[in-house]
């Protein structure tokens, strides 16, 4: 039996510029099947190009080549029909500060042209336990509930897709795994497609039914959290030195798989680091050891292991809200 597809990416690629100047590829034939009702993790460092997928699929930006579908429909023929089928929950939380939750809820309504939205917006606060601060100012709010009034409002016209772009960068631990939950209760409860983007490890594997590891705006390792570890069938220990070494040595260490030299610093596969580690402090002088450390199997190593860097901490967007504004006005 065929799982129904919720988006659907063929040989997907966007390119900033044109032929007279600098061009920029941010996209390079993405492909991509994502399942219904399922939580989809984009995994990758700053600048891979999850934002620019999520502007190209929800219609704000425009694809360059290949061909996209969202919720049954084609993103460059049936833009409209399909902007009425999917909802947005930005990096920042971003709301009206001056208007109650309710009205938050009314603005979003008139945004989008609903009519008898009263009835689901109060259903949406007693399920997120909203319902007693309906007539709270939003800059009163929590964190939090700012970030469960966010989702209500991305929920309000009953899409079936949802993107979530860093919905919890920022966000203290605790607040972080509060939303964890929350995303998860939303999928099971309504039913939606989640494609969340994300630089944190954990979240991706916590979450994610499936996982595509992005960089250089290329998909370069897919597929549930534990099909990506098991890629890795060792581990990887990073050495910085005081000086230069010969690989030779490093690699006529007993157990050593792989060996990618970076200047002064090392990424070495092993099968054992446990074993690897004895090994090499006894052929390598430990004052000319700066730094080592070690990663287990982990979507971090599959990345490491892909890539030879790691997925490193990445700020919101600095235009957020001018993007998040055009979200807006492309749903009404």
């Amino acid at each position: 039996m065929t799982t129904p597809v919720a988006i659907e990416v063929r040989n997907l690629s966007k390119r900033y510029g044109n032929g007279g100047g600098r061009s920029v590829l941010a996209l390079d034939h993405v492909n991509l099947s994502i399942p219904k009702a399922s939580i989809f993790g984009l995994l990758g460092p700053n600048g891979a190009g999850k934002t620019t997928l999520i502007k190209v699929l929800t219609g704000i930006s425009d694809i360059t080549e290949g061909d996209a579908r969202v919720a049954g429909f084609d993103v460059r023929t049936q833009s409209m029909q399909e902007r009425a089928r999917i909802g947005w929950v930005a990096a920042e939380v971003i709301l009206d500060d001056d208007f109650s939750v309710w009205e938050n809820l009314w603005l979003q309504a008139k945004l989008q042209s609903l009519t008898d939205w009263e009835e689901r917006a109060a259903q949406l606060l007693r399920y997120f336990s909203l319902a007693e601060v309906r007539d709270e100012k939003t800059n009163h709010l929590s964190t939090g509930m700012r970030k469960k009034l966010e989702i209500a409002l991305a929920l309000l016209h009953q899409p079936s897709v949802i993107f979530m772009d860093e919905p919890t960068i920022g966000l203290d631990v605790g607040t972080r795994r509060m939303l964890w939950e929350i995303v998860t209760g939303v999928r099971k409860e309504f039913g939606v497609t989640i494609l969340l983007t994300t630089h944190y490890i954990e979240e991706a594997d916590i979450l994610c039914d499936h996982v595509a590891i992005i960089d250089e705006g290329r998909i370069i390792a897919e597929g549930t959290p534990s099909e990506l570890k098991g890629r890795v069938h060792a581990d990887i220990v990073q050495l910085e030195t005081s000086d230069g070494l010969d690989p030779a040595a490093i690699r006529a260490i007993p157990g050593v798989q792989e060996v990618r030299p970076q200047g002064n610093e090392w990424l070495i596969r092993v099968g054992s680091s446990e074993e690897f580690l004895p090994r090499l402090f006894a052929a390598i002088p430990t004052e000319r050891i700066r730094r080592i450390s070690v990663e287990k199997p982990s979507l971090e190593t599959v990345f490491l292991d892909l890539t030879g860097k790691r997925i490193g901490a990445e700020e919101p967007m600095g235009d957020i809200r001018k993007f998040y504004a055009q979200i807006r006005r492309a749903r009404g």
